[in-house]
């Protein structure tokens, strides 16, 4: 069996060599194809993946290329982690928000905008190229914006089967067993299930199992009692009471918009500039020839539990095994009410047969409005990108909650596309 990883050069990888020696040989990978368009970082970080694989016997061979077509031939599985225009790009997606008086951050609000124009023809192309390639193969995609780039690939290439992926869910998830394990309750990971509903980076947790026992209150209870006692808490305590549910940190940027700029009129450093740091420290790590584990400085860069899930996934696929997981998908149908074409991050069972939404029910009234707005913008964002659509573009930005003032959309849009003009061919046909 052949996994395809583009974009190897990410300092994650070495963890997701990790997560695939731990599952051998119920995973009985025999070939992983490291992809990278930088030869010398894909060196650096796959020279570790490959000392790593040695340290643990050699299960599965390890290739190294920058040919894309070579990746892909044969594969039963292709993740994606790349990252167009690297961490300049992110860079200037922050600092775009920066001079607008807008939040700069790389997936939410005009920087998630910009890095989904750049990304959405890239994945597009990888997923026609699997098409010739690997036929049948499950595109597993972790690339940012996670949700909106999976719409994309639902409306844009419905025959390639494809999962968008995202680290928050299974890290509140394993944040909640933490602090059941403090106040006494060990729990079992396999054994507990977290339920959420919304989109990539747009979702509330509003359920948790353990054992088959419903314990969801008992959770609840605790992180607002944890918000009341805090000196400075994310959120007010009567948010989560009244609402019953924990919204993913990422809504801070829409609950608390005035405070998260206050934090970035004091930019620099921005978060791209610090991992730009973090990622240099890495690199020298990654490249000493007597390191043959993921060191530590690499939670730093934040994506806990990435390998995690990813190899959970298709580990579920590959060996039929039924296993809930938060992904995202079209659902289908599997909300009432909500379009069912709409592509949703929400409990799904993961099968031989592919993944499958399971029944839930809409959001309460008070959110359902954010996450509408929202879909529209992701779906005219999608449009713009397919097309080259400067008309979809205005639009995207027009319906975003955290985008510019109607008489500012120009201006934005016009920063977003120079900004980003080497990247954007199909908005730049001349």
């Amino acid at each position: 069996m052949k996994i395809t990883v583009i974009g190897a050069g990410s300092t994650y990888t070495p963890e997701l060599i990790k997560g695939f020696l731990e599952l051998h040989p119920n995973l009985p990978l025999t070939e992983l194809a490291l992809m990278d368009v930088q030869p010398e970082r894909l060196e650096i970080v796959c020279g570790l993946c490959q000392r790593i694989v040695q340290k643990y016997g050699h299960p599965f061979t390890v290739h190294l290329t920058t040919d894309r077509e070579e990746a892909l031939r044969c594969a039963r599985y292709v993740i994606t982690q790349l990252r167009v225009g690297f961490l300049a790009a992110r860079r200037e997606d922050e600092y775009l928000g920066q001079r607008h008086g807008l939040i700069g951050q790389e997936t939410t609000g005009v920087g998630g905008m910009a890095k989904a124009l750049r990304t959405i023809p890239v994945i597009l192309d990888i997923a026609a190229d699997m098409r010739r390639l690997a036929p049948g193969a499950l595109l597993v995609n972790f690339t940012n914006p996670s949700g909106l780039v999976t719409e994309a690939l639902f409306r844009h290439a419905p025959d390639v089967p494809s999962v968008g992926l995202c680290n928050s869910p299974i890290t509140a998830k394993m944040t909640i067993l933490e602090e059941l394990e403090r106040a006494g309750q060990k729990i079992d990971p396999d054994e507990a299930e977290l339920d959420a509903m919304g989109l990539n980076h747009l979702c509330w947790y509003r359920g948790f199992r353990a054992g088959g026992q419903d314990i969801w209150q008992q959770v609840l209870e605790a992180y607002i009692q944890d918000l009341s006692t805090s000196a400075n808490p994310v959120w007010e305590p009567e948010l989560v009471r009244s609402l019953g549910m924990i919204p993913n940190y990422y809504l801070e940027y829409y609950y608390n918009t005035a405070q998260k700029l206050e934090m970035q009129a004091e930019w620099p450093p921005s978060r791209a500039d610090q991992v730009i740091l973090i990622e240099k420290a890495l690199l020298r790590q990654y490249a000493d020839p007597a390191l043959d584990e993921p060191p530590p400085g690499l939670m730093q860069r934040g994506g806990a539990y990435y390998s995690t899930l990813a190899t959970r996934v298709i580990n579920a696929h590959y060996n039929d095994l039924g296993e809930t997981q938060i992904v995202n998908v079209r659902h289908a149908g599997a909300v009432p009410g909500y379009p069912e074409d709409w592509v949703l991050e929400l409990p799904c069972r993961i099968d031989a047969a592919g993944v499958h939404p399971l029944p839930a029910q809409p959001l309460p009234e008070a959110v359902f409005g954010l996450l509408r707005s929202v879909k529209a913008y992701e779906l005219l964002t999608v449009d713009a990108a397919v097309h080259g659509s400067r008309q979809a573009a205005y639009e995207a930005l027009l319906a975003h909650p955290l985008g510019p003032k109607a008489n500012n959309v120009s201006q934005v849009l016009d920063d977003i596309l120079k900004t980003n003009r080497p990247y954007l061919p199909r908005f730049w046909k001349d």
